[in-house]
């Protein structure tokens, strides 16, 4: 059994996620701490906990999912994986996030590339990786079919999708990836998402009007 926990970071209250299971391994899912407050509510929490982080990865490369990286593996002595599609944003990082406002020394070097790569594993559990192009080009999502949890970064909200008007993005992939890829997985999974609220894709497909009006006919996402 899968347990999650999320700590809201940076001032984009990104969802950094904590996943660990029975033998006491995690792995940290976009670590987006930005201060030593952030820092330390994590910290604590894997140490009460008595887990053993074994990977950090990201879901994509944005600053926002990736101001924490570098702490979390010179901490822990773990390495950074990241589907490589993504490395523009990694190394550009620091003009990115100068944009919005946050300071970014150091990029983290990129350990393993998730590229093609179909599973990603951690104590006795073995996570699917999705390829979720729309977002960015090489974001994915990972998949726990056996417990049905799904972490989507931002790709998929509740209630909305990740946005994709910054560099590297693309409508028609994003509801490519959302329709042929995650809603089949079933109404049952439930949803981490990379900001915001925990979801299931039941809601979604009831009450997201980017997949609605698509699956009504009311937009062609080909477009």
């Amino acid at each position: 059994m899968i347990t999650v926990k999320i700590i809201v970071s940076n001032p984009f209250q990104e969802n950094t996620l904590v996943l660990s299971d029975a033998t006491g391994e995690c792995i940290i899912i976009d670590a987006g701490m930005y201060n030593a407050q952030e820092n330390r509510a994590l910290t604590q929490y894997i140490a009460e906990a008595k887990l053993r982080p074994v990977m950090a990865v990201n879901t994509h490369g944005h600053v926002d999912h990736m101001l924490g990286v570098n702490f979390v593996k010179q901490t822990y002595g773990i390495p950074f994986a990241l589907d490589g599609r993504d490395n523009f944003l990694i190394e550009s990082a620091p003009t990115h996030g100068a944009i919005y406002g946050f300071k970014v020394d150091a990029v983290p070097t990129v350990d393993r590339d998730l590229q093609g790569v179909p599973t990603l594993q951690f104590g006795e559990t073995t996570l699917q990786i999705i390829e979720t192009p729309g977002h960015t080009p090489g974001h994915i999502c990972l998949y726990q079919p056996e417990q049905k949890l799904l972490v989507t970064g931002d790709t998929l909200f509740r209630e909305s999708i990740g946005r994709t008007d910054l560099p590297g993005g693309d409508y028609s992939w994003i509801m490519r990836s959302i329709l042929d890829k995650l809603m089949p997985l079933g109404d049952e999974v439930h949803f981490y998402p990379g900001h915001g609220q925990d979801s299931t894709i039941g809601h979604e497909a009831l009450y997201n009007p980017f997949v609605t009006e698509v699956m009504g006919g009311e937009v062609n996402y080909d477009c």
